[in-house]
């Protein structure tokens, strides 16, 4: 099968290119990059145009929870996938805190046959660091390694015994994979459930302090810097974060970050209500937080951009907000949540897709993310000036916990392919 995507402005970071371009496809990889009009050898099953288009790399999540296996009712491997072809995404990879916990080839198998079932998209399993995510015991990382795991994680569970930690770290340097790390020090935030500000006095909440996450930070770089290790932290929300990891970048510590749409567009003084869809961890912090985090991603102090989707029930979520449980879905409205920053012209258009697909395949060291000629075709097609309002009942996702819904953006994913064969078509 041979498709022409002819008319588009291709954006490809790794090869720095931004122009209209003809991309094809054959047999499920980039045949080749041409100018517009030129005559090629061949013809073409399928012609697909892309004029007035943004062509680029799929888009690449490293921090998704699929909940699957073990909590089904809120997502499913197919939903999850669903949700993340819809939102330009051709490649994901899931965190363990499923039940049982990957912390076993087992795990690891069941969620590579059900991607496969699927057939929608490329996911990459997460292994946890310990044991049941215990903080007592290492998990199996080499045999998870082995059977497809790219990182290990005890994601909303820090690994606090820093020996374990540290053992895990050397592992992970000579096998030459990531350590994702949500930073928080528990001892701080343990029984918080928004940020320690005015949202939290308004409403009698216990507040998670700023100093939680950070203090996270400096005792996982610390053993990074020690093991000389991949440390890639999740979800930075503070703007001494931003800093403390600024320091250590500049003191060589291989070290790289993420952000997430939410903590880059909303604050605590956007909180409607006391509605438990804004209540996630690390919480939305102060706008002048936001701003370091734009900054920060701006700069390249942070390096991607991941959602940490993260569904929950409807009924869960009506718990209200100290007794719902954190997080909020993201791959859906992702995409234009994060264009908000090549709109107001704080990076560029080729930034955000290193940030949202060449980068994030750096990280886990998977051979995505770009438009090379022989590279397998994972494309995204988008129009990044398409307005949208956010409508949390047409989401492919099976939950629908969300604060974004009703808001106007700009940005539409149209098409998604997947080794040179579309998984999602915009019917809009």
């Amino acid at each position: 099968m041979r498709t022409l995507i002819k008319n588009g402005l291709v954006v490809d970071p790794s090869q720095r290119i931004k122009k209209k371009m003809d991309l094809i496809i054959n047999r499920g990889k980039v045949e080749s990059l041409n100018m517009p009009g030129m005559k090629s050898v061949g013809d073409y099953t399928e012609v697909i145009d892309a004029k007035g288009l943004i062509v680029s790399p799929g888009l690449v999540d490293i921090h998704v929870h699929l909940r699957d296996p073990g909590f089904t009712r809120k997502e499913t491997i197919h939903t999850g996938s669903m949700s993340a072809v819809a939102g330009g995404f051709t490649s994901i990879a899931c965190m363990p805190n499923t039940n049982p916990v990957n912390d076993s080839p087992n795990v690891t198998k069941y969620i590579l046959k059900k991607a496969k079932e699927s057939g929608l998209l490329n996911i990459f399993p997460i292994g946890s660091i310990t044991k049941a995510q215990s903080n007592k015991s290492l998990a199996k990382i080499v045999e998870n390694f082995k059977s497809g795991c790219v990182a290990i994680s005890d994601d909303g569970f820090p690994v606090s015994n820093l020996k374990l930690l540290y053992d895990a770290m050397i592992i992970a340097k000579k096998k030459s994979f990531p350590v994702i790390s949500h930073c928080e020090e528990c001892s701080f935030s343990a029984g918080g459930v928004a940020n320690e500000g005015k949202f939290s006095k308004k409403y009698a909440l216990k507040g998670i302090p700023n100093i939680s996450e950070e203090l996270g930070i400096i005792k996982d770089i610390a053993v990074a810097e020690s093991t000389m290790s991949h440390l890639h932290i999740c979800h930075v929300s503070t703007l001494k974060s931003v800093e403390i990891i600024r320091d250590a970048k500049k003191r060589g510590v291989k070290v790289t970050a993420e952000a997430t749409p939410h903590h880059f567009t909303i604050s605590e003084d956007d909180i409607k209500g006391c509605s438990p869809n804004y209540k996630m961890n690390p919480p939305l912090r102060t706008k002048k937080d936001v701003s370091a985090i734009v900054k920060g991603l701006k700069q390249g102090v942070i390096d991607i951009i991941a959602t940490d989707h993260a569904p929950h029930t409807e009924k869960e979520k009506a718990l209200g907000f100290k007794n719902a449980p954190f997080g909020i879905i993201g791959l859906e409205t992702a995409l234009p949540l994060s264009l908000s920053l090549v709109h107001k012209k704080i990076i560029t258009l080729s930034d955000l897709i290193y940030k949202m697909s060449t980068k994030p395949c750096e990280i886990i060291n998977i051979d995505r993310g770009n438009l090379k000629k022989g590279s397998i075709a994972d494309i995204v097609i988008f129009d990044m000036e398409r307005k949208v309002k956010i409508d949390k009942a047409a989401m492919y996702s099976k939950s629908s916990n969300t604060p974004f819904n009703g808001i106007n953006l700009k940005g539409k994913v149209l098409r998604t392919i997947l080794k040179g064969k579309t998984v999602y078509s915009s019917s809009k």
